[in-house]
């Protein structure tokens, strides 16, 4: 059996050898105590301060001041005499080191009452702190002495701690505790001769205590406000030190653009994505540009055909490095490609993606898996907060987000859509409560996830920056009401135009509600397909008569085609096509090759109920009757109007 030890000579910090538990058992008898050591640090009295109250003096003596940068400046003087200029410099050099270490050290309740202490005992004279300028002391030496009817005459503790809360129990160190009154003497000795020729930097400490750290209690609110509004930017502004601004001829330096590229860069590093949201004609494209051209790594560029030269033109104009630009309908053409070697990923017109059930979702987000992803769209949301939960979870996993409060991000929009089911779209409530929902989705999740400005905001925080270029908003005037009415014939046409497509079934473009067996997943594809239909159909009669009846003629020929195929026995219907981009494309000869010509499943026109067919025909009956119906009207009082 290990013998158990009870009156240490050594001490390593070891679980019941620390050199503070020394301390505290041997202060409680202590009648002065002296301190010589290399480095002093608050933290050191801060452990120790309880136990020094019954001590009657206590004397600090610094060696090498609190830091490395004190000992540089006070070895400056080593060879010269101890004169004016060294003292000086040495209070110099132990304030700034004392500013720093505050600076650095925890903001802590029982720090603040540990230094307050420190600063009463200097006050009462009960403390007393000198460094010393001219010697570069590395000695760590605690003398105790103790009342003259004591048993013994003191202690000296010597080793490898100084003065702090690790040389006192966190680090492995060092020391041995000597008895003998010659020992302690002889260290005493030692002490007194370097205590005679030090420099009293009471006054200092009281001094930057009180009046240069979180201590004092003269700070203002505004410089208290500097201050937090710096820690809260600091990290932005060392972000934008290191991006490179450097525009090519002929582009202007704008501050709110430099601020969204050093934002988004920012998140895109904390979240791995991010969303550049600004609404339209504020240079979104310009700003990717930027942000791409100080990622590392090669650059994969997603977006509408229409729009891919004109990405290349830019990203080359802005000298972005190892770019390429696809068509967001070459996405299983990029996958089998591979995408390893892409870092970034850039979606233009990310909102295309907001349906979960297509296989283009489906295909980017297995491109955008390990990579970083910017989500370029001025509108995220559109119709459903499912639209935002879906591009989220491009670069975000659904159960496990890094966003602070809120770890489940499928649990969240649940709970959100939730609230919203409860009211009927019709009740006056209802737009209330999707305004609330949105503050909460804003508030909990897209603040740390996107960057978003209107030009409200832009010209309210950057006015002096668009003033000196020479740049303004327009004024909008308010819109002005022309009313036009139809005369007879075009008034009974209309109106017996809107009564056929109350009959309307969509048939054509809703298979899968009459197929024998249910396919789930192509229901759930097409199953607002029919109603973008109806909004197609309404938005072209609001429009022109004539670009209505061009609309007329082309879901006739879609129809014809369609029947023609299912009376040769097979049927091709698609889940690929996303139906929300139906309603973007406002161009139905586009919309209809969408949904004829994308990849499909087949099936036999036996998997149909037998009244699919009557379905389709009457459908088509009702398109023919309205072309007919408006052969009568050659003229568009809207237009003329």
């Amino acid at each position: 059996m290990t013998p158990v030890q009870t009156d240490l000579k050594f001490f390593t910090n070891d679980p019941g050898e620390t050199l503070y538990d020394r301390f505290v058992k041997t202060l409680e008898y202590a009648q002065y105590f002296d301190v010589l050591v290399g480095y002093f640090r608050t933290s050191g009295f801060k452990k120790l301060h309880e136990a020094l109250e019954t001590t009657e003096k206590v004397r600090i003596l610094v060696g090498l001041s609190v830091d490395r940068k004190a000992f540089e400046l006070i070895e400056t003087s080593r060879q010269g005499s101890l004169d004016f200029d060294s003292h000086k410099r040495t209070r110099a050099s132990f304030e700034e080191a004392l500013s720093a270490e505050m600076a650095h050290s925890e903001d802590s309740l029982e720090l603040e009452r540990s230094a307050k202490k420190f600063v009463e005992f200097l006050q009462s004279g009960k403390l007393e702190l000198r460094a010393h300028p001219s010697k570069d002391i590395h000695a760590k030496v605690y003398i105790s002495r103790f009342p003259k009817d004591f048993i013994n005459y003191g202690s000296v503790i010597t080793g490898s701690s100084n003065f702090s809360l690790n040389g006192l129990e966190a680090q492995r160190e060092f020391n041995v505790e000597l008895k003998d009154r010659s020992d302690v003497s002889f260290a005493l000795e030692k002490f007194e001769q370097l205590w005679a020729q030090g420099v009293d930097i009471s006054e200092a400490y009281i001094d930057t205590l009180t009046t240069k750290t979180w201590l004092s209690d003269k700070v203002t609110p505004f410089e208290l406000y500097l201050k937090f509004l710096y820690e809260y930017f600091k990290e932005d502004l060392s972000i934008a030190d290191e991006l490179d601004f450097d525009l090519p001829d002929g582009f202007m330096d704008l501050a709110y653009q430099r601020q969204a590229v050093t934002s988004a860069r920012k998140v895109l590093d904390a979240y791995g994505g991010v969303f550049l949201a600004d609404v339209v004609g504020l240079g979104k494209t310009f700003i990717s540009a930027q942000l791409l051209r100080g990622l590392p790594g090669r650059k994969l560029i997603i977006c509408p055909p229409v729009l891919a030269d004109y990405w290349r033109e830019t990203l080359r104009t802005f000298y972005v490095p190892g770019f390429e630009v696809e068509s967001l309908g070459k996405l299983e053409s990029i996958l089998a490609k591979g995408t390893e070697k892409y870092s970034v990923v850039l979606v233009d017109e990310a909102h295309r993606f907001r349906n979960e059930l297509t296989q283009a979702y489906e295909a980017l987000h297995t491109i955008c898996q390990n990579k970083k992803v910017i989500l370029v769209s001025a509108t995220p949301l559109n119709n459903r907060l499912g639209d935002i939960l879906a591009q989220l979870k491009l670069f975000q996993p659904g159960k496990k987000s890094d966003i602070p409060g809120v770890r489940n991000l499928e649990a969240f929009f649940r709970e959100q859509q939730r609230t919203l089911d409860v009211f009927d779209k019709d009740d006056p409530a209802y737009a209330d409560e999707v305004q609330r929902t949105a503050e909460i989705v804003r508030d909990k999740v897209l603040k740390h996830v996107m960057v978003r400005r209107t030009r409200t905001e832009i010209r309210n925080y950057f006015s002096e920056d668009l003033a000196q270029q020479g740049l303004f908003f327009p004024e909008l005037g308010d819109p002005k009401r022309i009313i036009y009415s139809f005369d007879e014939v075009t008034n009974e046409v209309f109106n017996d135009t809107v009564g056929l497509l109350k009959s309307f079934a969509y048939a054509r473009y809703v298979p899968a509600k009459y197929l024998k067996k249910t396919e789930r997943r192509l229901e759930q594809a097409q199953s607002n397909v029919g109603g973008f239909m109806k909004s197609l159909l309404v938005k072209r009669l609001e429009s022109s008569f004539y670009a209505f009846k061009r609309t007329v003629e082309r879901f006739i020929a879609s129809y014809e085609k369609y029947i023609a195929m299912f009376d040769e026995g097979v049927v091709y219907i698609s889940n690929k096509v996303d139906v929300y981009d139906l309603l973007d494309a406002d161009d139905e000869a586009r919309l209809l090759r969408l949904v004829e010509q994308d990849e499909a499943q087949r099936f036999e026109a036996s998997a149909f109920r037998d009244g699919y067919k009557d379905a389709l025909q009457k459908d088509l009956a009702i398109l023919k009757s309205i072309l007919y119906l408006w052969r009568k009207v050659d003229s568009d009082p809207k237009l003329e109007s």
